[in-house]
């Protein structure tokens, strides 16, 4: 499912209220959607892996502690950004914290303005990983309308093998080869055989050393 018309939200999970207020209130006069959940345990019941957005993720809670939602996130395949926001930082928590894939690793009191420089980039990259993931639905709903032996066509042009050698492999004529590949572009919707060798490429249909 698309989530590019999905608005991004800052999910802060801490187990203090004074924090969860004050960061809600903060990043809220920035303009940003915010919502926010006492535990680790709460968090993990209400989200889903469509959710845009990234995480502001608290260590020490009841429950399930902060590296626990990590690695619970990941396990459902939740691939949303999550910054580490806690008051016990040390170099093992901030270790095991980006080991597991944490965008970024923060102790409180934390500086506003790094504050907002990090969730700015965590919810680029997080709308960058979407709109990559949303190309590659597309394509591969437009390769699944071809036909059979539009794929084979589709093989052999991006490994560079011209319209006579087609036709000889599969007994058809040249003239009947250019139709497959006419019909290949269109469904794919590019005028252009670099654009269709670029889509191959990024579908995993053959390698970027051409074997």
């Amino acid at each position: 499912m698309s989530t590019g018309s999905l608005r991004q939200i800052v999910y802060i999970v801490d187990d203090d209220n004074a924090v969860r207020d004050s960061l809600s209130l903060l990043l809220g006069l920035r303009g940003y959607a915010t919502k926010t959940f006492a535990t680790g345990d709460e968090f993990l019941a209400a989200v889903d892996a469509a959710m845009p957005g990234c995480v502001l993720l608290d260590l020490r809670m009841p429950g399930t502690e902060g590296l626990g939602v990590q690695s619970a996130l990941a396990a459902r395949g939740v691939r949303m950004p999550v910054i580490v926001l806690t008051a016990h930082g040390d170099a093992a928590s901030a270790r095991a914290a980006l080991k597991g894939g944490a965008f970024e690793f923060l102790e409180k009191p934390v500086d506003d303005a790094l504050l907002g420089k990090t969730i700015e980039a965590a919810l680029a990259q997080d709308a960058q990983a979407r709109a990559l993931a949303d190309r590659r639905e597309m394509l591969m709903r437009q390769l699944e309308r071809l036909t059979p032996r539009e794929r084979e066509v589709l093989d052999r042009v991006v490994r560079g093998k011209h319209n006579r050698e087609i036709a000889l492999e599969f007994g058809i004529s040249p003239r009947t080869v250019e139709v497959h590949k006419a019909r290949v572009m269109d469904k794919f919707q590019v005028e252009r055989m670099p654009e269709l060798i670029r889509i191959a490429l990024e579908l995993g249909l053959v390698s970027d050393t051409g074997n």
